[in-house]
């Protein structure tokens, strides 16, 4: 500038006094706009400082952590990843970032890093960082590669967020969906997944391993003495005393009810039968007691093994439950080991085969009535008919009860039996009013099943009502064995139904072998006598003795008496010289489809 100046002064001689003040303006006017240049210069000098400092607050005062890496050695870190793993930030440029992750957890962040090196793909992961004080947080990693020509030194620059709350409340539910809430055992759900997975290694040529069903003797005694709520304390503790008798690595669960099971890798079925020993030895030396009343119970345990045989779980835990409740049909508080060849065991899986077809008939409504009469030995009018059920199978052939009733009873299907046959029963007798005026009673027969179910008798109560059928005109009969087996559901039953009119009889009579004191606390009309006893009273003495007695007893408490079984006429003779009331039997008539009776005269 100071040489354009010096010439321009040369030239001034030459200048006009005009051209001289023009000169001078453009010159200040330059001037000026150098001075707003320079201004404007250091403005965006102080605004870049300003972002500089901005950025470097976010940075450091950012809620989550920020590290960058290269080769994993950290470059940088920000104060919210220094606050998490508790080093200063001076000590933290150069150390590996691996240093501060769990040793559970390395191979996670290896992949990691190398997944998004070779990539340049952002990536995230969950896992845990373990502080200066050995203190672990779960976190979450989102990293993203700057470029490099060469990958294996490309920077890496990394989110770090704070994941423990979510995590702990994510291990919380992973928890409460594996685990039983009563026990805190394992659950079924979570017990059948694992023993899945064990079953799939058999693939890998693996060795064996076994599993154990149990099924608590006798527990609901404990429910109906004492309430649930000392149910589910029993059942707490009964968790704890078997968790005492397995292996550390076995896996105890609660299967629901009363029932548990233990999954055991890497067991013969001789190591798994001495774990079943040792769990019942805990269980019968354990007592629980409750409001100054204490308990035993045992436990009746199945034991099945799992090798190449073993083709999936389904099979496993049906072989598994049969096995069990062989233990408890040889006596209860006992060990059965499945073999595929147990007779016991293929009785079982028969019976289990009938629980589908006895669904299937209820649904398809593939059942009859069969009726017997009752004849009065005294050679009074008498008109009665016991009602039987058959199952009419899928060809529509009539199968006698001996074939399913068995598996009814034993898998707790008998009420819902009950319930069809009392519906049945009463639609057939509305329909038919002539019939149901002649017949003195009908006989529907009761489970013990049904005898400890509140809602069965709300049921026939409803039904009761609803048909408006006369009550007297119904007689339900109960087996000794269901009644005494729990005499005060019984009894409850029995008394609330003769208040509504209907009469009941007590079947099978002498079967049980029990005392004649408990008929005290019975209200029943009739006493039947068990068959056992009446088919040979004509060459058995002791026989004969049995039913006069049982007759004499009924009389005296002013019960009358009929005889089952009652096969010929010189059986009928003398149950009538005895005094017995009635006699039913193939001698007496043998059962009939109901539906064929009903439009005939009772004679």
């Amino acid at each position: 500038m100071d040489h354009v100046i010096s010439a321009e002064r040369q030239n001034t001689d030459r200048m006009s006094p005009e051209d001289i003040a023009k000169l001078i303006h453009e010159l200040e006017t330059h001037q000026i706009e150098l001075e707003i240049q320079n201004e404007d210069l250091k403005n965006t000098q102080q605004e870049l400082v300003e972002i500089r400092d901005q950025y470097v607050e976010l940075y450091d005062f950012a809620p989550v952590g920020y590290v960058t890496t290269r080769k994993g050695l950290i470059l940088q870190a920000n104060l919210s990843f220094v606050e998490m793993i508790g080093v200063p930030k001076s000590q933290l440029v150069d150390q590996p970032l691996s240093n501060f992750i769990d040793e559970q957890d390395q191979d996670v962040y290896y992949a990691h890093r190398r997944g998004i090196l070779e990539t340049f793909k952002a990536g995230s992961c969950e896992l845990r960082l373990r502080s200066d004080s050995g203190d672990l947080l779960w976190i979450r990693m989102d990293s993203v590669c700057v470029e490099s020509f060469d990958e294996e030194y490309g920077e890496l620059r990394s989110t770090i967020s704070d994941i423990a709350e979510g995590k702990k409340a994510e291990l919380v539910l992973n928890y409460q969906a594996s685990h039983d809430d009563l026990t805190g055992l394992i659950n079924r759900r979570e017990f059948e997944q694992r023993t899945k997975r064990l079953i799939s290694t058999f693939e890998q040529g693996r060795d064996r391993h076994a599993l154990i069903f149990m099924d608590l003797d006798r527990f609901k005694v404990i429910n109906d003495t004492c309430g649930h709520t000392a149910g589910d304390e029993m059942l707490r503790q009964v968790g704890q005393a078997m968790q005492t008798a397995v292996r550390h690595r076995d896996t105890l669960a609660r299967l629901g009810g009363d029932e548990f099971g233990v999954l055991m890798e890497h067991c013969s079925p001789e190591q798994a039968y001495r774990v079943a020993t040792a769990i019942k030895s805990a269980i019968d030396d354990f007592r629980f007691t409750w409001e100054e009343q204490s308990f035993r119970i045992s436990v009746s345990i199945g034991v099945v093994a799992l090798n190449e045989s073993t083709t999936s779980l389904s099979v496993l835990l049906k072989n598994a439950d049969a096995a069990c409740y062989v233990a408890k049909d040889l006596g209860r508080s006992r060990i059965h080991l499945y073999h595929p060849d147990d007779a016991e065991l293929s009785q079982r899986h028969g019976e289990m085969q009938w629980v589908s077809r006895i669904n299937q008939a209820l649904e398809d409504d593939r059942y009859c009535l069969y009726a017997q009469p009752i004849v009065a030995l005294d050679n009074k009018p008498s008109k009665h008919l016991e009602l039987l059920l058959r199952m009419i199978d899928e060809k529509g052939k009539i199968i006698p009860p001996g074939s399913f009733l068995p598996a009814a009873e034993r898998y707790n299907l008998m009420e819902l039996l009950d319930r069809w046959v009392i519906k049945r029963a009463f639609s057939l007798l509305i329909a038919n009013p002539g019939f149901l005026a002649q017949a003195d009673f009908v006989s529907i027969n009761l489970s013990g099943q049904s005898l400890n179910s509140a809602a069965f008798l709300d049921f026939v109560t409803s039904e009761l009502k609803s048909s408006k059928i006369q009550a007297r005109k119904i007689c339900f009969e109960v087996t000794e064995t269901a009644a005494i087996s729990n005499l005060s559901a019984a009894s409850t039953v029995i008394s609330k139904l003769i208040e509504l009119g209907c009469q009941f009889a007590l079947d099978d009579f002498g079967s049980g072998l029990s005392s004649f004191g408990y008929l005290k606390n019975l209200p029943v009309k009739y006493l039947k006598i068990d068959g056992m006893f009446v088919k040979d009273i004509v060459n058995n003495t002791i026989d004969l003795a049995m039913v006069k007695s049982i007759n004499d007893i009924g009389q005296v408490m002013g019960m009358e008496t009929i005889a089952e079984f009652v096969e010929n006429d010189e059986i009928k003779q003398i149950l009538k010289q005895i005094g017995v009331n009635y006699a039913q039997g193939y001698g007496t008539g043998k059962p009939r489809p109901f539906g064929g009776l009903l439009n005939c005269t009772l004679d």
